[in-house]
């Protein structure tokens, strides 16, 4: 309940006021009752008009009591619910912001929104059904019997035998509505993940004429959360008949009994009237407050939902880092005999022993087959992923060490999926700094090669981007990316992969700008392209997580042998026998 706490406290008046109101419109719900009692038994019976008139006076000026105080009573209670939510949903997004790789990789995307939103508007809608009952209920309940008793005590034991049976009917439905909650929640997950991936990948389904086959997929889906919905709202559906039914019974009971007593002279009309209508109030009262717990249990089983996400543990974080004041100012790289698992209760490695060194302002190409563990190698380097055996030295100290702030403030990264944000060019451009000036963002997309593009456009840096980047090709949010990540100015520069829809005539222009532009900077490229390789300073090539080489082009090519297999296949496919090639030596350079 701690997440709960500063958003109460910031609000507590709404907290406090919200029910206060609330109780005073249910006071006068009881009384309303007994002054039109007395309308009909003194001056109905007696033809008193003045003991009418004023006795409904007092009534008007009660209603317009009352609905000035429900109104202020819904008032607290929505404004209430609403900040509470708007704080949870913050701290849940800041929480999802400080995740690694490996707490993001346990919660799909499409669960993360779900409970980001729907499950906190149920928090939401519950506490605001709370303000405005949870104390309202219990008054006209308590106070409607009170003054059932003060009309009638025998009338009143009928009241006495219906509640209780009609609060067992409702704690069944909730005990059987509750677990039903959770399951919808989770169908409501699957629907929101199956829309996600549907509509970012519109563009491969149009592509393989594949429309049909989502649109029976989300059908499945669809209908799957329908039934779930069905099967846990129906017990809800179940309160207001079964409700209804210990009314009408109640109520033609009352009138069996009462209707002797008035016949005999022992009771008035009027009474009879009241007693109805606190009847009415007891069992509305009963029936508000269950649907408080029905609510309740859905309530619950996303408040576990939010829990989960605001309780996981964020395995990549400063507390035991024991250089926080280090900064990197020259990129060496150190890799010191590295493991890495992604599952981690498997003895299956993705890297495998590597070590190796980078000199800063070094140039340096990764190669390797399609799960090689590129990625995974350079995930290390800014801490995305925290290695299980070894070390990482950036500057000569260990990344684990490092606060992460200052390492990732050094060290730019353009991930092999291109991200861009809508909003203008120069807007995402500035997200590798907010402060960046316009000729910083014209000399990061020249080395990038994205300045003839963007010049080209009729707004230029101001031209507008869709979601993602959808209204550029391929190369061009390839290039934006990578200008970006230069507008950040790092000391240690990373593409995975991220020339791969770049032409080579680009791509050699690229590097070449990389060469004479950023001299002092570490540049780590992983590629696909042999030909991006040949003038690195060196070469590092991964097979199965292990090193199997490190060299330049002319030593790898004499020696590596998935070195060469990478070569000739990507040259007319020439390729040598094995037996012509000796196994590469793993030099630590």
């Amino acid at each position: 309940m701690d997440k709960y706490k500063p958003a109460v406290k910031k609000y507590l008046y709404c907290f406090i006021l919200g029910p206060f109101f609330m109780v005073l419109e249910a006071c006068g719900e009881f009384i309303l009752p007994y002054l039109n009692a007395n309308i009909i038994n003194k001056g109905a019976a007696t033809g008193d008009v003045e003991y009418i008139l004023e006795n409904g006076a007092y009534m008007l000026l009660m209603a317009a009591f009352m609905l000035l105080a429900g109104v202020l009573g819904a008032h607290f209670a929505i404004k209430g619910s609403a900040n509470l939510a708007k704080d949870v949903r913050r701290q849940t997004f800041v929480k999802v912001q400080e995740y690694s790789f490996a707490n993001i990789d346990k919660f799909s995307t499409g669960s993360l929104i779900t409970r980001i939103t729907n499950d906190i508007t149920q928090i939401q809608s519950f506490t605001q059904t709370l303000l405005r009952g949870v104390f309202r209920s219990p008054v006209m309940l308590i106070g409607a019997v009170c003054m059932s008793f003060a009309l009638n005590r025998r009338l009143a034991m009928v009241i006495c035998i219906v509640v209780p049976v009609l609060a067992a009917c409702i704690a069944l439905i909730i005990k059987i509505a509750s677990p039903r909650y959770t399951v919808m929640q989770q169908k409501i997950d699957a629907l929101n993940n199956n829309i996600n991936e549907t509509i970012t990948n519109e563009r491969v389904i149009k592509s393989f004429v594949r429309e049909d086959y989502e649109k029976e997929k989300f059908a499945s889906v669809n209908d799957n959360l329908m039934e779930k919905s069905v099967k846990a709202l129906k017990m809800m559906i179940l309160l207001q008949p079964v409700s209804a039914l210990a009314i009408n019974v109640t109520t033609l009971c009352v009138v069996w009994i009462a209707g002797k007593q008035i016949m005999v002279g022992s009771m008035e009309i009027g009474t009879l009237t009241a007693f109805i209508t606190y009847l009415s109030q007891v069992l509305t009262a009963l029936n508000f407050l269950a649907n408080i717990f029905l609510q309740g249990t859905r309530a619950a089983a996303s408040d576990r939902r939010i829990s989960e996400v605001l309780k996981e543990k964020v395995d990549i974080n400063d507390d035991n880092a024991k250089s926080k004041d280090a900064v990197v100012t020259r990129g060496d790289i150190e890799f010191k005999n590295v493991s890495f698992r992604y599952f981690k209760n498997t003895a299956q490695n993705i890297l495998k022993d590597i070590s190796f060194k980078i000199n800063g302002g070094e140039y340096i190409c990764i190669l390797g087959s399609t799960g090689s563990g590129k990625t995974t190698l350079i995930s290390l380097i800014s801490r995305l992923y925290d290695v299980d055996e070894g070390a990482v030295l950036v500057d000569g100290v260990d990344v684990r060490d490092m606060s992460l702030i200052h390492l990732r403030e050094k060290v730019s990264v353009v991930l092999q999926k291109n991200t861009l944000f809508s909003g203008t060019i120069a807007e995402n451009l500035r997200w590798g700094n907010e402060n960046a000036s316009d000729e910083e963002l014209k000399k990061a997309c020249k080395i990038a090669q994205a300045s003839e593009f963007v010049d080209s456009f009729k707004d230029g840096y101001e031209t507008e981007l869709e979601q993602g980047g959808a209204n550029l090709s391929g190369g061009q949010r390839q290039r934006l990316c990578i200008a970006r990540a230069l507008v950040k100015q790092p000391k240690i520069l990373i593409l995975d992969d991220s020339t791969s829809a770049v032409d080579t005539a680009t791509d050699a222009r690229i590097r070449k700008a990389f060469r004479e532009e950023l001299k002092g900077m570490t540049k780590i490229v992983i590629t696909q392209r042999i030909s991006s390789c040949f003038d690195a300073d060196k070469i590092i090539v991964l097979d199965e997580g292990r090193i199997a080489g490190i060299g330049n082009h002319e030593t790898l090519i004499k020696s590596c042998v998935p070195y060469q297999e990478i070569y000739y296949s990507q040259k007319d496919g020439k390729e040598k026998s094995h037996s012509q090639i000796s196994l590469c030596p793993v030099a630590n350079a």
